[in-house]
């Protein structure tokens, strides 16, 4: 990978990796198209990650399809337009606050309890 390391991408519980590698070749082309740098706030998670763990259904971090993307302002109006022009279902958007800002992607088909396309605020 050109723009990520290895360690930004494991499991901040465990240290595995679970990154798919179709979705990162997405992300990659987005952050390639954008040229400016994407800080990972969260990207795979096991299924112990505590944040995982407390969840009646494993979230998408779990599968290797999502990224969250420490973002704001400018830049986040940005990635979020080519995001959905890139073809990415699920976005969750974090602009609260002067600190902790992010935009999640995932890449995940539509299932009962999760439908895609989907936009979200946290």
């Amino acid at each position: 990978m050109k723009y990520f390391t290895s360690k930004e991408l494991q499991c901040s519980h465990c240290g595995a990796s679970g990154m798919d590698k179709e979705f990162m070749r997405k992300i990659e082309a987005l952050r390639e198209k954008l040229d400016f740098p994407f800080p990972v706030n969260s990207a795979y998670r096991c299924p112990e990650h505590p944040i995982e763990a407390r969840k009646d259904t494993l979230g998408t971090h779990s599968t290797g399809h999502a990224l969250d993307i420490g973002v704001m302002g400018d830049r986040a109006y940005r990635l979020l337009e080519a995001a959905l022009e890139a073809g990415f279902t699920g976005v969750g958007i974090n602009q609260l606050g002067s600190s902790g800002r992010f935009i999640h992607l995932d890449d995940v088909e539509s299932k009962v309890g999760r439908p895609r396309p989907w936009i979200w605020s946290y």
